[in-house]
């Protein structure tokens, strides 16, 4: 029987949040084969997500909006405020009792050069139509790509060890906490000028339930314990 929604486990797991589903962090000697190479798919789908919404034009993520904000306060480089914000948000896995894994550096690395990588060979759009398949089509395969890198239990990545830490504590649904998350992030950017648009608001709310659905579809078990 599932425990109750506000229960959680000492590593910040929000177990019943998910279907039961246990994202703890476990060690790269188990299943190695497996749990790399969905990693790795997972992260760089995650990137070629965010190419595709930046090339549809209708607006940034919340994050990237937050980002942009920073980069014109600042004058860094977008890449360089991500990396920062990175650290950031790390800090607040401290009181959150999140334990970083392999994935939690390695999301950093793969995402950034597959965003390159995919922007170079897919040109910005201007058509309508095909703006909207861009952005729809980057925000699913968004949920997607994070259910299964953050799934593979190698760790999460700063932004997603936040959104399950915070899941555990507060016993909310993680589709709860991710769009708060989004939210704030977005509030806070578009105070700093960053760029604002329909994909943006549609991003903010539809990839928390996204992530959440996806999640006990994608997440290695580890079956030696049955």
């Amino acid at each position: 029987m599932d425990r109750p929604a506000k229960d959680a486990d000492s590593d910040g797991v929000a177990r019943s949040n998910t279907r039961s589903v246990d994202l703890r962090p476990v060690g790269v000697t188990v299943d190695p084969a497996r749990r790399l190479t969905q990693l790795t798919l997972g992260l760089a789908l995650y990137g070629a997500s965010l190419a595709m919404q930046t090339r549809a034009a209708l607006g940034l993520s919340p994050w990237d909006v937050l980002h942009e904000g920073l980069t014109k306060l600042t004058g860094l480089s977008f890449g360089t405020i991500t990396a920062i914000a990175s650290i950031g948000v790390l800090l607040l896995w401290i009181p959150l009792r999140q334990r970083p894994g392999i994935g939690t550096a390695a999301n950093v690395a793969i995402i950034a050069v597959t965003v390159d990588l995919v922007r170079l060979v897919l040109p910005e759009q201007h058509e309508l139509g095909w703006q909207i398949t861009l952005l729809v089509g980057g925000i699913v395969l968004n949920g997607v790509a994070t259910a299964v890198y953050v799934g593979a239990r190698l760790g999460p990545g700063p932004r997603d060890g936040l959104m399950t830490g915070l899941a555990a504590r507060t016993g909310w649904s993680v589709r709860v906490v991710r769009s708060l998350i989004e939210l704030t992030a977005l509030a806070g950017g578009w105070a700093l000028g960053g760029t604002f648009g329909v994909g943006t608001v549609l991003y903010a709310l539809a990839i928390g339930p996204m992530i959440q659905a996806f999640l006990p579809m994608v997440t290695w078990r580890d079956r030696r314990r049955g």
